[in-house]
C-alpha cells in the first residue's frame, strides 16, 4: 500500500506547484545548516514529545520535510516513509480538501509579506494556521493549530528553512474552516499583526501588566488564578481582559487567544 500510494505521489506534483516563488528564491549558502537541525532533533528528544505535539521543517529550496517528530504518522496514517520521499505533496495530501484553498492564497500573503520587510523585521516574523488533517485509514478529521517561524534565513535575506510546533487540537475551535495569522515587529519595536478576519495591519501594544495577563490567558489560567498570583482583584483582571480583547481586535475569547499565540512576548 506504501509503494502504491508513493507512486501516486510521484506522479502528481499537485501541491508543490503553489510553492514555485518560494524554491526560486536566490539561495546562499548557511554554514550552521546541519548543527542547527541537529540541536533541533536533540531537542524534540530531550523536551519529551507528549501526545498530538508536533514539530517539522519544511525546507523550501527543494519542497521536502528537512525535519518531522516520529508523532506524524501515528495522527496522520501517513507511513514516514512517504513524508520522507515526498515531503511537501505527502504533507498537503493530508489537509481536508475544504481548507486547501485558503492555506494556498496564505502561503502567498506569507511569501509576498516576508519579502516586504527589512532583514531585521524578517527575523521576528512568526504565522500562526488552525487547519484540519484527514487521517489517510479512518479519515477521521483532525483539527490542529501550528506556530511556525523561520528557522533558516540565508545571509540574502531567503526564507529556506521554517519551523512549524502543531498541536493537535482535542475539541474542534470556533473557526470552521482554515484559519490563519501573522505578525512581526517593526522597526519602531511594535508587533504588527495581520489577521484572515481582520486583514489590515493591527499594532499590538500591550502593557507590562496586560502582557503579564496575556501570558497566563495562553497558559490556559482563569481569571480567578490570574488575579490570586498577580495579587490584584477579581475586577482588575477582568478591565485588563477586556483592554487586551479590544487592542487585538477580536471579537471573542477563542479570536483573542488565537491572535495572542502569534504575538512574540
Amino acid at each position: 500500500m506504501d509503494k502504491v500510494l508513493l507512486k501516486n505521489l510521484r506522479r502528481q506534483d499537485k501541491y508543490s506547484k503553489f510553492f514555485k516563488d518560494w524554491q526560486e528564491q536566490e539561495f546562499k549558502n548557511y554554514p550552521d545548516e546541519a548543527k542547527m537541525l541537529t540541536e533541533l532533533e536533540t531537542l524534540s528528544k530531550n523536551i519529551g514529545m507528549r501526545e498530538g505535539l508536533i514539530i517539522a521543517c519544511f525546507d523550501y529550496r527543494n519542497l521536502s520535510l528537512a525535519f518531522f517528530t516520529g508523532e506524524l504518522e501515528s495522527v496522520t496514517g501517513y507511513p514516514e516513509s512517504i513524508f520522507r520521499e515526498k515531503g511537501m505533496e505527502a504533507s498537503f495530501s493530508m489537509i481536508h480538501p475544504e481548507d486547501r484553498e485558503e492555506l494556498f492564497r496564505f502561503q502567498k500573503i506569507v511569501f509576498d509579506s516576508f519579502h516586504k520587510l527589512s532583514l531585521e523585521e524578517r527575523y521576528t516574523f512568526e504565522f500562526s494556521y488552525t487547519t484540519r488533517w484527514v487521517h489517510r485509514i479512518t479519515q477521521e478529521v483532525i483539527w490542529v493549530m501550528g506556530r511556525v517561524k523561520p528557522f533558516i534565513i540565508d545571509s540574502q535575506g531567503n526564507f529556506a528553512v521554517d519551523l512549524h510546533v502543531i498541536l493537535q487540537l482535542q475539541t474542534p475551535p470556533s473557526v470552521k474552516s482554515y484559519d490563519w495569522t501573522y505578525s512581526y515587529q517593526n522597526q519602531d519595536g511594535k508587533r504588527i499583526l495581520v489577521s484572515k478576519t481582520t486583514p489590515d495591519k493591527l499594532t499590538i501594544n500591550l502593557t507590562k501588566k496586560e502582557k503579564e495577563i496575556a501570558k497566563m490567558i495562553l497558559n490556559g489560567k482563569e481569571s480567578k488564578e490570574i488575579g490570586e498570583v498577580l495579587n490584584i482583584s477579581l475586577n482588575t483582571v477582568g478591565t485588563h481582559r477586556k483592554n487586551i480583547l479590544k487592542k487585538v481586535n477580536a471579537r471573542n475569547l477563542g479570536e483573542m487567544i488565537k491572535i495572542l499565540s502569534s504575538y512574540d512576548f
